[in-house]
């Protein structure tokens, strides 16, 4: 039997009291205690669950609740000191995307859940849906041929954020989706944008992801659009897969269409493009709700200690992405090489720079172990009481008197 697994979530807004519902529907999780700052949403959900604990002393969360795990589901520039509080408190955690405001805090995230023996995982909710994992499924048995592009449009209108744009927002879901199916890190990355209602807040950006093998990908993301669009084009050699999520049944089409250009000719006149046409059919998946299948492997990778799907490795591979298009942004829409970002803080990983376009200069031993040094966090002490200060702004963290 499963040992159950005594959870606590951080924030009641917009997402938590999905997180709150779903923990709480499973069996070998207790839902102990849920923490806002917000009274009257603590007051809405604990009448919607009278069982469970309510307060908005985060410190008390991690120091007086006898929690197994953390769930943090707040303001991503309140991810980081939340996060490492909870690690340094000995407490298994769980962080909404992004997994933080940028790559370095989650490398010491990471750092803190290998040395403390602690789970750590990133809400990369749609790499649970049973939709998206039949798309892998399609694509790894050859079904579309070779990948030539991807093309994902999230499109909406609002929720407007205060503190990230609409690529930190929504890309992160299609990010997550893409890395997935192509099974390595982008080469480039470009990105440009606009801000219409906040200023210095982009609201609709345009991403483009280089991979290898002259392989693509295109992120559309928007606060500004009429519709609610969900929906991902994956154009291979020989078919093309269109997932749609908002549609109710067919949420994955797959058409037998695909371009061949003549092998030879001769002449002008026997160049001629040969246009397949063929059938469209929407292969059956049986529905789940994703965010369901993600609490309940948070739980399973605690029973059996093993690493989560969306650990907090490839947490900080998504954000070091979203760093590279800010920084695009701000260049105008130049290209971004994702190795030099990892060339920045110290870190090489070997798929930034598999199979690359171009010469990419990879440091010697020495000058790695250097650099390592100087981003390695502090060694993280034994868990220990943090003493947590909590505002509207910001969370700090400070060890306990």
């Amino acid at each position: 039997m499963k040992k159950q697994i005594k959870v606590g979530v951080a924030g009641c807004g917009y997402w938590g009291p999905n997180l709150i519902r779903n923990f709480r529907g499973l069996p070998d999780c207790q839902l102990k205690l849920i923490c806002d700052l917000n009274t009257s949403r603590l007051d809405h959900l604990k009448r919607l669950y009278p069982g469970i604990q309510t307060g908005t002393d985060y410190g008390h969360m991690l120091n007086g609740a006898n929690l197994d795990a953390v769930v943090i589901a707040t303001n991503v520039k309140n991810h980081y000191p939340m996060a490492k509080a909870a690690l340094l408190a000995g407490k298994h955690t769980f962080i909404e995307k992004p997994m933080a405001g940028c790559a370095e805090h989650c490398e010491e995230l990471v750092e803190i859940a290998k040395k403390n023996g602690l789970v750590l995982m990133t809400g990369h909710t749609f790499l649970y849906s049973p939709v998206v994992r039949k798309v892998k499924e399609i694509v790894a048995a050859g079904d579309i041929g070779e990948i030539r592009y991807i093309c994902a449009r999230r499109l909406n209108l609002g929720l407007f954020q205060k503190d990230i744009n609409v690529t930190w927002d929504l890309a992160p879901h299609d990010l997550s989706i893409i890395l997935y199916i192509m099974g390595e890190l982008p080469i480039t990355v470009n990105c440009r944008g606009s801000a219409h209602i906040t200023p210095g807040i982009e609201d609709v950006t345009t991403m483009c992801l280089t991979f290898s093998d002259q392989r693509s990908a295109i992120i559309h993301s928007s606060w500004l659009d009429p519709r609610k669009v969900r929906e991902m084009t994956i154009v291979g050699s020989k078919r093309m897969i269109v997932y749609d999520d908002v549609e109710p049944l067919e949420k994955i089409r797959i058409f037998d269409t695909r371009v061949e250009r003549p092998p030879h000719y001769d002449t002008f006149g026997e160049f001629q493009y040969a246009y397949h046409y063929g059938d469209m059919y929407a292969p059956y998946v049986k529905q789940e709700e994703p965010l369901k299948s993600e609490c309940q492997h948070f739980l399973d990778s605690i029973n059996s200690n093993t690493s989560p799907l969306s650990c907090g490795e490839r947490g900080t591979e998504l954000v070091r992405i979203l760093e590279a298009s800010s920084e695009s942004l701000q260049r105008g829409g130049a290209p971004v090489k994702l190795s030099e970002t990892f060339n920045r803080s110290g870190l090489k990983k070997a798929a930034a720079v598999t199979r690359s376009v171009g010469s990419v200069e990879i440091p010697g031993k020495a000058a790695v172990d250097r650099a390592l040094r100087r981003a390695r966090p502090a060694r993280a002490e034994k868990p220990s009481k943090i003493k947590i200060v909590l505002t509207n702004e910001n969370s700090v963290a400070q060890p306990a008197a």
